[in-house]
């Protein structure tokens, strides 16, 4: 890949001059180019600036990035427009990657300061001026402002790398921790869990001698793997022998183990089909005989 670009020149001169792209990705649908246009004619200039590279072997100016915003200055009838130029040799592929990332890294809106700043404007005019398309708006209808953007959030991101063998048990030991709450696949914590979270990490790496973070991590997954029982404390006091809340619970969490000998797995399917076979339990819900073999042990034996 090359390396840095000299820093484009700011020039100015008739759109009509410039060569727009043959092949573009970006397409604009018609009604926001129409306002595009409207806008421009309304401004008399252009209020963003096109990207343009001077092709000193062909002698043409080609518009890299902007090309809608320079056909329509074309069609607000604008005789000048300013623009940024590169004039260096550009190898193709550097040609296409800036096209494609002036395209593709734009950044995103923040829903809810989106909302925010929509509705400070008062005359239709001008919301009609931002080009926001319905999608949008309709977006913007749903949009609970009492929430917290990702935007408004301080924070700090920390990714963790795993080795193939170590993603396996990394990834059973987080489902199995969020099975115990509701979560998606982006997790949020205080940063008075984040400390500790270091505090946990240090302590592993000084147990056992090791240097890498993730590696820390999977000792303390492994800590956790054999704590699982423990997790019962979420839906069950130990006192009274009652649920806390209602719902589900992960079954590790009741047997402290992910898994069983298969001898054992074997001997309480048999028992499981038994009570099926017999009816006392529904074919569709076999996870039912538990309470069953609860109640009464000997329920499942043979008669």
């Amino acid at each position: 890949m090359t390396d840095h670009l000299t820093p484009p020149t700011y020039v100015e001169g008739d759109p009509r001059e410039l060569t727009l792209l043959d092949i573009n990705a970006r397409f604009m649908p018609h009604e926001q180019f129409r306002q595009l246009v409207e806008n421009i004619k309304r401004d008399g200039c252009l209020t963003s600036t096109p990207l343009v590279w001077n092709d000193a072997t062909s002698g043409r100016r080609i518009v890299l990035s902007g090309n809608h915003r320079t056909l329509a200055s074309i069609e607000a009838d604008l005789r000048t427009i300013g623009w940024l130029e590169i004039t260096e040799p550009l190898p193709r592929q550097r040609q296409i990657a800036l096209q494609l990332s002036h395209n593709a890294i734009t950044g995103q809106d923040d829903p809810a300061i989106l909302k925010e700043l929509y509705d400070e404007l008062e005359s239709v005019e001008w919301r009609q001026y931002t080009g926001l398309d319905d999608k949008a708006l309709d977006l913007l209808e749903k949009v609970d402002v009492t929430g917290l953007g990702e935007a408004n959030l301080d924070f700090a991101s920390v990714q963790i790398m795993f080795l193939p063998d170590e993603l396996e048990r990394a990834e059973a030991a987080f489902d199995a921790a969020r099975s115990t709450a509701s979560a998606d696949a982006r997790w949020l914590a205080g940063l008075t869990q984040y400390e500790p979270m270091l505090d946990a990490l240090e302590t592993s790496r000084a147990a056992y001698k090791i240097g890498n973070s993730a590696t820390a991590l999977g000792v303390i997954l492994a800590v956790f793997e054999r704590h699982l029982a423990e997790l019962a404390d979420g839906w069950f006091d130990a006192t009274t022998g009652e649920p806390t809340r209602g719902g589900t619970a992960p079954v590790e969490s009741v047997l402290g183990v992910r898994d069983l000998p298969v001898e054992t797995a074997a001997a309480l399917r048999r028992a499981i089909n038994r009570l099926v076979k017999d009816g006392s339990v529904p074919e569709a819900e076999p996870w039912r005989a538990l309470d069953i073999l609860a109640a009464d042990p000997g329920a499942a034996e043979p008669q």
